[in-house]
């Protein structure tokens, strides 16, 4: 979405148009929904959350600022959400990785073959990501997976852009240790197959 859209939409929203909400929840739900999804790992705790979000929203469009930058304001929301909700039922960053099969993943016409190895490749990744800490998963969901840009990422995540610039290279380091992992685990399974 270029500037000059955002802050038209962002000054209907201010007036309360209903059309202005429609076009941004367009924009924003599937990428919101993503990064909850992954952040919780539990689909029904995503979609509660995702509500919230748009609510929050609708409650708070009269007060925006003129200049409000739309993505991270929401996924500022999103997040701070989801902060409140772990603590609230002092869940555990490390429980299982639950319902997290968005993995986008788009090829026109594959073969079977590569269709099977693109499933693969998704469920490496997510098996990889839900091995991170939180702080980890998070920028990598933000730049990676809902394409926010490096520095409204570190809006989202109250930091400066140099500490995401940081967290991110450690987070990408961290998966990459991550899928080697689950590489050296799956070959160990094949040589304890082979006969």
């Amino acid at each position: 979405m270029d500037r000059e859209t955002e802050l038209t939409l962002v000054e209907r929203l201010r007036a309360g148009d209903a059309d202005a909400f429609d076009a941004v929840h367009a924009a924003f739900n599937r990428r919101l929904f993503t990064f909850l999804l992954r952040l919780a790992r539990r689909r029904d705790a995503a979609e509660d959350l995702l509500d919230e979000v748009w609510m929050r929203l609708v409650r708070h469009a009269p007060r925006l600022q003129p200049e409000t930058r739309l993505g991270p304001w929401l996924f500022t929301v999103a997040r701070n959400l989801h902060v409140s909700y772990v603590r609230s039922r002092l869940l555990e960053d490390s429980t299982a990785a639950g319902l997290m099969g968005l993995w986008p993943y788009h090829a026109p016409r594959t073969s079977p073959f590569e269709e099977t190895a693109g499933h693969e490749l998704e469920r490496r990744l997510e098996r990889a990501i839900a091995t991170l800490p939180l702080a980890a998963r998070e920028v990598l969901l933000l730049v990676g997976v809902a394409g926010l840009e490096p520095a409204d990422a570190a809006v989202v995540c109250g930091i400066t852009p140099q500490a995401l610039r940081q967290r991110l290279h450690r987070a990408r380091e961290a998966l990459a240790r991550a899928l080697d992992r689950d590489v050296a685990k799956n070959a160990a399974v094949w040589q304890e197959v082979e006969p």
